[in-house]
C-alpha cells in the first residue's frame, strides 16, 4: 500500500493537479470578442433575466456539477480538512469529466457547521446544475443533503450514501439471479448503519427486499433501542428488523442469506458466514481493509463475495453509478435525483452483465467501463421524465449522441 501513496504522490507532484478549466473556443479577432464578453454578452445576460430557465441554454450551468465537501471523513482517513480533501474531489471532477462530460469543480470548504455549509452551497448554486456532496461526516450528511433539497431545484446527491446504495443493489440483483435467490425472499444483515448503511437499507427496501437487520458498535438496530442512536438510526430502525430482533451481528447473522459490510476492518470471521443460510452472499465493502478477505469468506462457505477494492473481484464502486446518474439527470434538467432514478441506475448497472457473462466472479461491470455510463444515464433520465421531475424530454439515442460529442 504504502508504494502507491508514494507512486501517487510523485505524480500529484509532477501534474499540481488533476484538472483545469478550457475555453470552448478561441478569441483571434476583435469581434469574437465583442460577442464573448462586452458589449455582446449583455444580450444573454437580458434574456436570462426575462426567461430564468433560458441559463440552462445560453450558460454552462446545464452541464456543470459542484462536488462539495468539508472534509470531515475523507475516504478511510477520517476528519483531514479541506485543503487534505481536495486531492480526492479534483479525482472525483476528473472522473465526471472523463467518463461522462460533465463540468464538475472542487469545492472545499474550511467550515465543518451544518448551516454554514448549507448556505454557502445554496449561494453559489445559480452557476451549477447539480450538487455532489462528497466526505461529509455522519449523520451530519443527511442534515445537510436534506436541507439542501428542500431549499434546491437542481439534484442533490451524496455519493457516499446514493451512489454506494445504487451500485451495491445493482451487485446484489445479479447475485441472487445467479444463486437462485428472489429479492423479496432474502434475508439481509448490514453491518455499518452511518451514511451508506442506512441508504442501501432505505434503497434496498424501495427494491423490494422485506427482511433488513442493521447492526452497528452497539449490535443489532430495533425499534425503541437508545444506545448509540440518532434521529437517522431511529427513522430506519421503525423500517427494517421486522422481528425486532436484539443481540449481536453474530445474532443477526443466524438464517440470514445476505451480509453486506459498510463499517471495518476483519468484523467478520468464517464461522459467522457458517451461521448463514445456504449460499451466502457476502459484499465486505469496508476500505481498504474489508470485513474479511475473498479467501476467508470462501473458506466459510461463502457462494459469492464482492468487495469495494480493485485487487480482487466483485469490485463494487460508486464510478459505475455517479457519472451516469448525474449525466441523465442533467440532460433532462431534473430537479431532484429521486428513488426511481436510482433503482433505475441500479438495474441498468446490474444488465450492463449480461446473464451469459454471469458468474461468481463477474456480477457486475469493471467500473471504468463506459458503456455502464450511457446505460445508466438513459435509464435514469427515462425514470426521471416517468417520476415528474424532468423539465425536458430527450429523443431516443440523443443521451449517446450528446456523451459522443462531449467526450470527443
Amino acid at each position: 500500500m504504502e508504494k502507491i501513496y508514494e507512486k501517487s504522490v510523485k505524480l500529484h507532484r509532477r501534474l499540481r493537479g488533476k484538472i483545469r478549466v478550457r475555453s470552448k473556443i478561441s478569441i483571434k479577432e476583435r469581434e469574437m470578442l465583442s460577442l464573448i464578453y462586452t458589449p455582446g454578452v449583455a444580450g444573454p445576460c437580458i434574456e436570462i433575466e426575462r426567461r430564468p430557465l433560458s441559463v440552462f441554454d445560453l450558460t454552462s450551468k446545464w452541464n456543470n456539477v459542484a462536488v462539495v465537501t468539508d472534509g470531515s471523513r475523507v475516504l478511510g482517513l477520517g476528519n483531514i480538512g479541506a485543503e487534505a480533501s481536495i486531492p480526492v474531489m479534483e479525482g472525483k471532477a476528473l472522473l465526471f469529466s472523463e467518463l461522462a462530460g460533465i463540468n464538475a469543480f472542487p469545492i472545499c470548504l474550511r467550515t465543518q457547521e451544518e448551516k454554514e455549509i448549507v448556505n454557502i452551497v445554496v449561494e453559489i448554486s445559480p452557476i451549477f446544475g447539480g450538487i455532489n456532496l462528497e466526505d461529509i461526516e455522519s449523520p451530519k450528511c443527511f442534515y445537510i443533503e436534506e436541507r439542501l433539497r428542500k431549499r434546491l431545484t437542481i439534484p442533490v446527491f451524496h455519493d457516499d450514501q446514493h451512489g454506494t446504495a445504487v451500485v451495491t443493489f445493482a451487485a446484489l440483483i445479479n447475485a441472487c439471479r445467479y444463486v437462485g435467490k428472489t429479492l423479496e425472499d432474502l434475508r439481509v444483515v448490514i453491518n455499518g448503519a452511518g451514511a451508506a448503511g442506512i441508504a442501501i437499507a432505505h434503497l434496498l427496501l424501495q427494491g423490494g427486499v422485506r427482511d433488513i437487520i442493521l447492526c452497528d458498535r452497539a449490535g443489532i438496530l430495533y425499534s425503541g433501542r437508545r444506545e448509540n442512536m440518532n434521529k437517522y438510526k431511529i427513522m430506519i430502525a421503525e423500517k427494517t428488523n421486522r422481528s425486532n430482533l436484539k443481540g449481536s451481528l453474530e445474532d443477526a447473522l443466524i438464517g440470514a442469506d445476505v451480509f453486506i459490510g459498510v463499517s471495518g476492518p476483519r468484523l467478520l470471521k468464517p464461522e459467522m458466514i457458517r451461521l448463514m443460510d445456504r449460499e451466502p452472499i457476502i459484499f465486505a465493502l469496508a476500505n481498504p481493509v474489508p470485513e474479511i478477505t475473498p479467501e476467508e469468506a470462501y473458506e466459510g462457505g461463502a457462494k459469492i463475495v464482492a468487495t469495494g477494492r480493485s485487487d480482487y473481484p466483485n469490485q463494487v464502486n460508486n464510478l459505475l453509478g455517479f457519472p451516469g446518474i448525474f449525466r441523465g439527470a442533467l440532460d433532462v434538467r431534473a430537479t431532484e435525483i429521486n428513488d426511481e432514478m436510482k433503482l433505475a441506475a441500479s438495474y441498468a448497472i446490474a444488465e450492463s452483465v449480461s446473464r451469459r457473462d454471469l458468474e461468481r466472479g463477474v456480477i457486475i461491470p469493471e467500473p471504468l467501463d463506459r458503456e455502464v455510463v450511457v446505460n445508466v444515464a438513459e435509464r435514469v433520465a427515462e425514470a426521471a421524465v416517468r417520476s415528474g421531475v424532468a423539465r425536458t424530454e430527450l429523443r431516443k439515442g440523443d443521451i449517446r449522441e450528446r456523451l459522443r460529442r462531449l467526450l470527443s
